[in-house]
């Protein structure tokens, strides 16, 4: 086993740990510890909002979560000669849960505390926990339903240098500027409320705290991509803006589906993660990775091979009204009519948008071209439930 670099008591929040990780992107955020390239080594994480959700059946608390606490990420990891313009090569040699906390959980966010990708469905927080057995994951929220998970890290990437910072507030400014009254927002801002910034105290806390970028969204660094193929087995190649690269990880989720749509999203977990790391010197230039990692699969995956699909196209399901290859609208149809079709099955709409959001569901961009309709799909697994779920005709 990897020596670990990085340890987390589960009791304590982030900025209670021995060495504090962070919940903000800067360059100057101190390294919590180096190694040398070629190096595995083992770094354990907490739940991305930090120990806030508790394993019950009261929804209040994700409706109540803080989220400018969010995500908490372990590292920065300083890789000694890495430099700006080189590739760091990560490796995910194997990831997993603690035995302490066999469990996770998915929710839907309040409109008014973050909302989600049906957030005009549904506007109120909900809650599931999920068991964990092994490589199975089952719900007391949501019935018959039992699959096994990809288990990844939502959120990994290196840290960005002061202009790609500068660059990335002053384009989500703009964009909030746009309609500053929106709820939810459309981005979040940088703000000095419940920081963790590693060790830094003082002046330097204060000033980084003012500057540095929100984890919510994936950018060129990578950061909360959600990718749920990205687990053990796969090979991330980052571009490194910073000396050391400063490499950073959290938000680990035991499965998830494509897209992540409840926001609270796969089944979220506190975990640890093996990781090995190299460089490769001038390869941004080399391979034209100038902006956002590109990885390896992994072999490794569940064996679902058979699926239910559920179309969508891009027009607008409250006013009828047609849009031009609109992707985002016609992935949030395919969602949309799976819902409609798991209410006949017995779920609620709320169970139906919790279990797209947790279970290994494929979603696919299946036609970007034939005008005006872009059309996506969604595919549910079959095999993970308990009963058949096809339609029948009647006897």
């Amino acid at each position: 086993m990897p020596e670990t670099k990085f340890k987390v008591d589960l009791k304590r929040r982030m900025n209670e740990q021995e060495v504090p990780g962070h919940n903000r992107w800067h360059p100057d955020i101190p390294a919590a510890f180096s190694v040398n390239p070629g190096a595995s080594f083992r770094m354990e994480c907490l739940d991305w909002t930090d120990g806030q959700i508790s394993n019950n059946d009261d929804p209040s608390d994700i409706r109540d979560v803080n989220l400018k606490r969010v995500h908490v990420l372990s590292g920065p990891v300083y890789v000694n000669g890495a430099e700006p313009g080189d590739l760091l090569v990560v490796d995910i040699l194997d990831i997993g849960v603690f035995q302490e906390a066999e469990w996770g959980f998915n929710g839907i966010f309040s409109r008014e505390n973050g909302g989600g990708f049906l957030t005009d469905h549904y506007p109120e927080a909900a809650k599931s926990i999920w068991d964990i057995h092994g490589i199975y994951a089952t719900s007391r929220h949501i019935p018959d339903v039992k699959f096994a998970g990809l288990i990844h890290p939502g959120l990994i990437g290196t840290a960005p240098s002061k202009e790609l910072l500068d660059e990335w507030n002053r384009r989500e400014r703009e964009l909030v500027n746009s309609d500053p009254d929106r709820v939810p927002p459309l981005a979040e801002l940088p703000d000095k409320d419940s920081v963790v910034l590693g060790t830094l105290e003082g002046g330097e806390f204060d000033r980084v705290a003012r500057e540095g970028a929100r984890t919510v969204p994936p950018r060129e660094n990578g950061g909360n991509c959600d990718i749920k193929n990205l687990t053990k087995g796969s090979r991330i190649y980052f571009p490194v803006f910073v000396d050391g690269a400063k490499l950073s990880v959290g938000d680990l989720h035991f499965s998830q589906g494509d897209g992540e749509i409840s926001f609270c999203g796969g089944i979220e977990i506190p975990g640890w993660i093996d990781l090995h790391v190299d460089v490769i010197k001038g390869g941004m230039e080399k391979y034209q990775i100038k902006s956002n990692p590109i990885f390896k699969t992994s072999p490794v995956e569940p064996h679902y091979t058979d699926y239910i699909v559920f179309e969508g196209v891009s027009v607008n399901e409250s006013t009828g009204e047609q849009a031009y290859l609109d992707a985002h609208l016609a992935y949030k149809r395919a969602c949309l009519n799976a819902i409609e079709y798991m209410k006949t099955l017995g779920y609620t709409g709320e169970q139906a948008y919790m279990l797209l959001s947790t279970a290994p569901v494929e979603g696919r961009i299946s036609g970007i071209v034939d005008i005006p309709n872009a059309c996506c799909t969604v595919a549910i697994p079959k095999d993970i439930f308990q009963k058949d779920i096809f339609p029948k005709k009647e006897e």
